[in-house]
Parts: structure tokens; C-alpha cells; sequence
């Protein structure tokens, strides 16, 4: 099963989607605006991808 929630992105301030996929415990939120996307676990609350242009690395 699959949720869909709209969200503002973190990233730009747009409209942007959150995925809860419950079967696989994965949270994708995107946005179509910017590119963003960061792919979570949500038992351990890790992040497994991230993408988010136009933020800057911290090292």
C-alpha cells in the first residue's frame, strides 16, 4: 500500500510529494520544481538517497 501526501519542499518552498510505501517502510518525498528527493526509512529514519540541488555540501 501507498500514500500520497502534498508538501511544501524543504529544499524551494513548492509543491512536492511525500510517498509513505508501507510494505518496504520507505519515504520518498520529491519535487518536480526544484529536482529534489530524499528516499528515508522509516523504522531506522536513515536516509538511503538524497538529492537536492543547489544546496551546498557541509563538510
Amino acid at each position: 500500500m501507498q500514500i500520497i501526501q502534498k508538501v511544501r519542499c524543504p529544499n524551494c518552498g513548492s509543491e512536492g510529494e511525500r510517498h509513505y510505501i508501507l510494505e518496504s517502510q520507505i519515504q520518498r518525498t520529491q519535487c518536480p520544481a526544484c529536482d529534489y528527493l530524499m528516499i528515508m526509512c522509516t523504522h531506522t529514519g536513515r536516509v538511503i538517497e538524497a538529492y537536492a540541488p543547489g544546496i551546498a555540501l557541509r563538510k
